[in-house]
């Protein structure tokens, strides 16, 4: 009967009831609440489902020395992880996103590149205010980089700059993509009249296959001449666009923005879930990353709307910009381009906003 006891007693402890806490089921809830807003709202869902449900499973309490956790080496899930932490996902990423670019709107319209870069302001007022808070420069530009660019940039960056961080950076960086509705949208409205919401833009000029194809190549030297350590992702989303631009390569192109982006996008969302580990993102660095990150996308698209404001005492009638797509300068793309084309069709069902709203946005 001893025997039966003290062998009960060992399964006990191996169980998750038995090395549960408090924080693990804070965790648990969380992920549980980013799978329902998924759901229920629809926010993100390709994004907050494989989170939420990675949240669940990196917070499920264990024995420890199971090696099955993801931070225990030669374990499954840290095997996965890998992608993140060294980098492996975020470009494929990116080969499957340039495989879904559509770059007319901004070779039509090139002068909309300015609108993009003034709303990078953000990642710069959140890296100040990151070192006035205490974080060394490579971190505070790791977390600098939520409000001007999308989930595998702020993924790649944060793995070679802040990797201690990238838990916490990486689940900020996609909780507020799914968010650019709610965040951007009462931002757009108090900086603007209804006169400039009402602005109507001249419709992009029609862009031949040949300035398709010739885009990403030339895009691609300039940039990665300009800065060569952005070469693995500005390879990846060039060549993607090429692919597809290209005509003669649908088959690579079709598995690139198919298959192949389904796949990796499942796995980073869901490792990227499991690495926030309850004694590792419940803290107070946490609460500021997302503090932080909030801060960088509401200056951004703070500035990327008084940008096109100021731009537009310059120009003249008929030339003006509906200053409603300078939020797109935040690179949630298309997501940020949806806000702009449903906010401006409010107050004008018959003003399409998107296509123009897409320039700064890639």
């Amino acid at each position: 009967m001893s025997t039966v006891i003290e062998s009960l007693k060992q399964f006990w402890y191996f169980t998750g009831f038995a090395n549960a806490s408090w924080q693990n089921l804070v965790m648990i809830l969380i992920g549980i609440l980013f799978i329902y807003i998924a759901i229920k709202k629809e926010w993100e869902p390709l994004l907050l489902v494989p989170i939420g449900f990675g949240m669940i499973v990196g917070n499920i309490p264990m024995f420890p020395g199971l090696n099955i956790g993801i931070y225990e080496d030669g374990s499954v899930l840290n095997i996965l992880y890998q992608g993140v932490k060294q980098g492996w996902y975020p470009p494929l990423i990116f080969l499957g996103i340039g495989a879904m670019t559509d770059f007319s709107a901004l070779i039509s319209q090139p002068r909309l590149l300015l609108i993009g870069a003034a709303a990078q302001t953000g990642i710069f007022g959140a890296y100040l205010i990151a070192l006035a808070l205490g974080f060394d420069p490579n971190q505070a530009g790791a977390i600098g980089i939520i409000g001007g660019a999308d989930g595998p940039t702020a993924i790649f960056l944060s793995s070679k700059l802040a990797p201690e961080l990238m838990g916490a950076i990486a689940v900020s960086a996609y909780s507020y993509m799914a968010l650019v509705p709610v965040i951007q949208r009462p931002i757009m409205l108090a900086l603007t009249t209804k006169k400039e919401r009402l602005i109507r833009m001249p419709a992009p000029r029609q862009v031949s296959q040949k300035e398709k194809i010739i885009f990403p190549v030339v895009g691609f030297l300039l940039t990665a001449f300009i800065v060569p350590s952005g070469l693995p992702l500005l390879g990846m989303l060039f060549f993607g666009n090429l692919l597809k631009e290209s005509g003669v390569t649908r088959r690579l192109a079709e598995t690139a923005r198919g298959p192949l982006i389904d796949v990796v996008t499942t796995l980073i969302g869901l490792t990227v879930g499991a690495s926030t580990q309850a004694d590792k993102f419940l803290s107070l660095t946490s609460v500021k990353i997302f503090a932080l990150g909030l801060t960088s996308f509401i200056i951004a698209t703070t500035c990327g709307v008084l940008f096109v404001k100021l731009w537009n005492l310059f120009l003249k009638d008929g030339r003006k910009i509906n200053p409603l797509i300078g939020n797109a300068g935040v690179s949630a793309v298309p997501d940020s381009a949806r806000v702009s084309e449903t906010v401006g069709r409010e107050f004008d069902p018959g003003n399409h906003l998107l296509m123009h709203a897409m320039g700064p946005n890639v």
